[in-house]
């Protein structure tokens, strides 16, 4: 038996995943995603610090040509050794993610992640499919979701950019983007910020420009790390020019229409942005009903039809059975007690390269049969962020 077929028998179609680390050059951490304080720049100073932990991820990051290699890509602990998570999906199938999503993409099509920096983000964008096929990738399709618990505070700018305000022309987008390499171009004043609120989220679909801000964000997305940088000095700290044309068709390097084509204007001018992308926590069951079994469950990100995302809380104490129509991936936010067979525990602080038991992988079987959760604390919730594919049966918006 095959170690993938060995860890999903064992652990009874949850598979245990170890944490999975990405540093960004053009970041500084904001050191709320437990990594130990001596570890942030595991990977050498050349590479930038760590900001980033990613979930399920079957997706290499693309960090230039130091890019490690394996970087980005989950893997699954078995009792006899490790395996890539895409190398278990490649090989099991639709006994893996279920056949539904096998036989739509033939794969686990989204990975979800912490992004956790000091200071905000450039103002960038992300391709829609259309376009990231003309550089062989994949659109980007995201969204988020700012959990209170890695949250303890809010770093220098706890507000995003998002869109462009709805006066502003493509002429002045232009004129910005001509000026990315003589300074800072300020294309920021051309968009609106939005103050970011614990507990709740964005759906940002691809198309729309961004610079996040400084909460520590979970970032359910596709199976993509496709994007241009339109912003040229972020945060006092200036962008190499290279990364404008970052993911850009060869003979199109240079060309301004190209980064105008990136742009969904619709969606960027919008002029009820907020209304149509902002996300609140909303009951994915009956609270009254659910309580009384010891859990509760809300959708956190449910705009997108492309990935979706719960929060789970299971109350002091209990032992519950939980079923969903769909495989996921999930991350322990707080407590302790047990998933499946697999002990479940939130870790305070966490070495790199260091096992934990916070992060797995539920098979549709098992989640259709029903996951046993058990809150082993009398005082605490046991709370996860669960992360799901496109088109989950249960999800209504």
């Amino acid at each position: 038996m095959s170690l993938a077929a060995q860890a999903l028998d064992q652990g009874q179609g949850i598979l245990r995943l170890a944490p999975n680390w990405v540093p960004r050059v053009y970041c500084i951490p904001g050191r709320r995603i437990r990594l130990h304080p001596d570890d942030y720049y595991a990977f050498g100073t050349h590479r930038g610090g760590i900001d980033e932990r990613w979930f399920a991820s079957t997706t290499p990051a693309d960090n230039g040509p130091d890019t490690s290699r394996d970087e980005g890509l989950s893997q699954v602990v078995g009792p006899d050794g490790r395996v890539l998570l895409r190398d278990a999906v490649a090989e099991l199938g639709a006994a893996l993610v279920g056949e539904r999503l096998w036989r739509s993409h033939g794969r686990w099509p989204m990975y979800s992640k912490f992004f956790d920096n000091l200071g905000p983000l450039p103002f960038h964008i992300h391709h829609a499919e259309h376009h990231a096929t003309l550089t062989g990738k994949r659109g980007k399709p995201e969204t988020y979701y700012f959990p209170p618990q890695v949250n303890n505070h809010g770093g220098r700018f706890p507000h995003t950019y998002f869109g462009l305000h709805p006066s502003t022309t493509r002429g002045q987008v232009a004129d910005a983007l001509r000026a990315f390499a003589r300074g800072d171009n300020r294309i920021t004043a051309l968009s609106r910020a939005y103050r970011l609120d614990p507990g709740t989220g964005w759906d940002v679909p691809p198309g729309v420009l961004h610079a996040p801000g400084s909460l520590c964000t979970y970032e359910p997305q596709a199976d993509s790390d496709v994007y241009c940088m339109y912003e040229s000095v972020v945060d006092h700290m200036p962008l190499p020019h290279t990364l404008l044309w970052k993911d850009c068709p060869a003979e199109r390097v240079g060309d301004l229409d190209w980064l105008l084509e990136l742009i969904d204007w619709p969606l960027n001018l919008d002029p009820d942005f907020a209304a149509n992308r902002r996300m609140s926590p909303k009951p994915a069951a009956d609270l009254v009903a659910t309580r009384a079994e010891g859990w509760e469950a809300r959708w956190v990100c449910w705009r997108s039809p492309h990935v979706s995302a719960q929060e789970l809380s299971v109350l002091p104490g209990a032992s519950v059975l939980v079923r969903d129509a769909a495989a996921y991936g999930c991350i322990a936010m707080q407590g302790h007690g047990s998933i499946g067979v697999h002990r479940l525990e939130t870790p305070t602080l966490i070495r790199f390269g260091q096992m934990t038991n916070d992060e797995f992988f539920v098979a549709e079987s098992a989640a259709r049969a029903g996951v046993r959760i058990v809150n082993a604390s009398d005082s605490e919730p046991l709370v996860l962020l669960k992360h799901y594919g496109p088109g989950n049966p249960e999800l209504r918006s």
